[in-house]
């Protein structure tokens, strides 16, 4: 989740907003992709009534800071269940799928500083996910060491015992488990975005719940850490999106011997293009792991909160050995929170991304946006919904085990306007012609 200041450049024109905005920035003297794409754009699809939304867990009460909705099952029982992380009352969610299409509303903590973000991982070897938590202790804007890793162990019986790992840290917006070293225990990758002062910590095993720090790399704003074998070398390197300012996504090739070699994959000249988040994929089905991109922030501090012309979602398509090459998937105000999924299941990855931040004054302010694959990586957009409004957060799964997925969402109410409202939201497709 991203917080940085929306008072950047206001070109006159859209062409040379885009062209300013996509070539890559120069501030570090490193070498970025040159392949950019700006295609024609279509006229979105009005299909509002092709999936069905409703509500799951418990109903809305005030307004709601959902700031991570996650799918997993998480108890192993081949039922899809969502965890949530509720920023302003300090509570992780269990959204637990029963029994087919009946949830119940589980608190797996509470009193937890801000939390803004979730993964799981067997960090015991026991079989069973444990919860890994970023806490930020204050969403909004702030520079004190207040951030802080927790994790859930989940003992398998439906309780989690939740351990701080580290604390008096800058805040914390992301957590990832990996084997760095290939010594068979799981490791720590954490995003810090802080505000002036941030971090991306490695954190390296040592004991059961032990880990030893070191910093990759000294800058504010990271939104998201990800964790794949990006460069096809059998090691888990690391993908890093870094907004304020800097406006750039950062790989740390993992050379072995707990050696990390950074290298700029994107960068924006424009200290306002708004990255908000990234996600994994494998769009074109190749066999290497991409990154879808949205950028569509719009709580920082700003006269006018609210969605830039610019905003929108990127595929940053892996080229192997380290390389990426930048698409254009479509324009979305206010985007965050992209997700590759087969949503009309004809065999292409499409993406589905929400929008947080327009100012919802007009009946054409958009809140889901679906960008259907044609097959041949062109993407026509396709407008899901305009309410609920303020829609932060995503995911998708197969939750009714008939092999069609559905999209689960999470509202953020973190400015006005203050209606429309939701929570945790389940969008299924619509059986009815």
């Amino acid at each position: 989740m991203s917080f940085s200041p929306a008072n950047g450049p206001k070109p006159s024109a859209l062409i040379f907003l885009t062209v300013l905005f996509l070539t890559a920035s120069c501030r570090r003297n490193e070498v970025l992709p040159q392949h950019i794409e700006i295609k024609d754009k279509p006229t979105p699809v009005v299909d509002t009534s092709y999936l069905v939304p409703e509500n799951i867990g418990n109903p809305v009460s005030g307004y709601p800071w959902i700031a991570n909705v996650l799918a997993v099952d998480l108890d192993k029982d081949g039922l899809m269940d969502v965890i949530a992380c509720e920023a302003k009352d300090g509570k992780v969610l269990w959204i637990r799928q029963v029994s087919r299409s009946h949830f119940e509303e589980i608190v797996l903590a509470d009193h937890v500083p801000a939390p803004v973000h979730a993964s799981v991982a067997d960090m015991t070897g026991t079989g069973h996910y444990d919860v890994l938590v970023a806490c930020m202790s204050v969403v909004f804007p702030d520079n004190d060491k207040i951030g802080s890793v927790v994790i859930l162990e989940n003992d398998g019986k439906e309780h989690f015992t939740p351990h701080v790992i580290i604390d008096n840290i800058a805040r914390v917006t992301d957590v990832r488990a990996a084997d760095f070293s290939g010594d068979g225990r799981l490791d720590l990758i954490v995003g810090q975005f802080g505000y002036d002062q941030g971090e991306i910590r490695l954190m390296e095993r040592t004991g059961r719940w032990e880990f030893k720090s070191r910093i990759l790399l000294d800058l504010p704003g990271t939104i998201n850490v990800m964790v794949a074998d990006f460069c096809g070398r059998g090691r888990q390197d690391i993908i890093a999106l870094v907004s304020q300012q800097y406006e750039e996504i950062f790989l740390f090739e993992n050379k072995g011997g707990g050696k990390f070699e950074k290298k700029i994959i994107f960068g924006s000249t424009n200290e306002d293009y708004a990255s908000s988040n990234i996600n994994l994929c494998d769009l074109n089905k190749d066999g290497k792991p991409d990154i879808l991109y949205t950028n569509g922030d719009g709580f920082g501090p700003s006269p006018v909160p609210g969605s830039r012309p610019w905003h929108g979602v990127q595929w940053l398509e892996n080229q192997g050995s380290g390389n990426f090459r930048f698409h254009r998937i479509g324009d979305l105000g206010g985007a965050y929170s992209p997700v590759a999924v087969d949503l009309d299941c004809d065999g292409n990855m499409d993406v589905v991304a929400v929008s947080a931040t327009m100012q919802y004054t007009k009946p054409s302010d958009v809140t889901m946006m679906w960008y259907r694959n044609d097959g041949s990586m062109n993407f026509t957009p396709h407008i899901l919904a305009y309410e609920p409004i303020q829609l932060l957060t995503a995911d998708a799964a197969d939750f009714d085990g008939k092999g069609r997925p559905a999209i689960v969402t999470g509202a953020f109410f973190g400015n006005p306007p203050y209606d429309r409202l939701s929570r945790v939201t389940l969008w299924r497709r619509n059986e009815k012609p």
